[in-house]
C-alpha cells in the first residue's frame, strides 16, 4: 500500500473522521465499537487514489483486524483528535511524524491518475495493520496541511452543542462544522425556528 504525498486532503480527511468516531462526539455512541464496524470505516472512507498500489489496500488491511487491531484504532483516534484539539506547530509536526514511522520511506511512484507522470509516496510494509496504515494516513494528512495551508485549519465544530473536531482542507479555509451536513443543518434549522419565533412574538405583542 501507498499513498501519496500529494493526498494530504484526503488524508486530512480520514483523520477528521476518525476523530469524530468517539461517543464524546455522538452523545454515547461510539462509531468504531467492533472490528466490523472497522472494515465499515475502511470501506468509506479508503477507495481514494491516495491508498493506491493494492486495490482496496484499506478495507483489505480492516478485515483482518481483530480485537487489538481495534483497541489500536481507538488509541490512534485518540492521538490524532489530542492534535486537532491542540494545534501548536511545533506539536502537530512533532506527533504527526511519529504517526508516520510505520512507512518504509518516502519514493516516487508511479501517477495513476496522468501516465508517464511519478509523485512522492510512501509505502506501508507487508504485513502492516489497519491501525499502522490508518496511522502514517492521518500522520501525512496532517503534515500536509500544517506545511500547505497552516495550523489554523485544525478547529473545533462551531456548532455551540457539538464536540466535534475537524481540518479544514477547503480552498477558502472558512469552513464551520465538523459534519457540515449535520452540524450545519441543526444550526440552519435552530436559526429557522428562533426566528419563526420572534417574528411570532413581534406579531402577538403588537396585536
Amino acid at each position: 500500500m501507498q499513498v501519496a504525498l500529494e493526498d494530504y486532503a484526503w488524508a486530512a480527511g480520514v483523520g477528521t473522521e476518525l476523530a469524530n468516531t468517539t461517543a464524546e462526539v455522538w452523545r454515547g455512541e461510539d462509531h468504531l465499537p467492533d472490528p466490523a464496524a472497522v472494515v465499515a470505516f475502511a470501506d468509506l472512507h479508503g477507495g481514494h487514489s491516495g491508498a493506491e498500489g493494492v486495490p482496496g489496500a484499506l478495507p483489505e488491511l480492516a478485515r483482518r483486524a481483530g480485537t487489538a487491531d481495534l483497541h489500536a484504532v481507538h488509541a490512534l483516534r485518540t492521538t490524532v483528535r489530542d492534535l486537532i484539539d491542540r494545534p501548536e506547530r511545533d506539536r502537530l509536526i512533532a506527533g504527526a511524524t511519529a504517526l508516520t514511522l510505520p512507512a518504509r520511506g518516502a519514493t516516487l511512484a508511479p501517477d495513476p491518475a496522468q501516465r508517464n507522470r511519478t509523485r512522492w509516496a510512501v509505502a506501508l510494509p507487508a504485513g502492516a495493520t489497519i491501525a499502522e496504515a490508518l496511522s502514517v494516513v492521518c500522520g501525512l494528512g496532517i503534515l500536509g496541511v500544517v506545511q500547505v495551508l497552516g495550523e489554523q485549519r485544525f478547529r473545533r465544530c462551531g456548532a455551540p452543542t457539538c464536540r466535534g473536531v475537524f481540518i479544514d482542507t477547503t480552498r477558502p479555509g472558512r469552513r464551520r462544522y465538523c459534519m457540515p451536513g449535520l452540524c450545519g443543518n441543526r444550526i440552519n434549522v435552530a436559526n429557522h425556528r428562533a426566528r419563526r419565533a420572534a417574528a411570532r412574538d413581534r406579531r402577538t405583542g403588537s396585536a
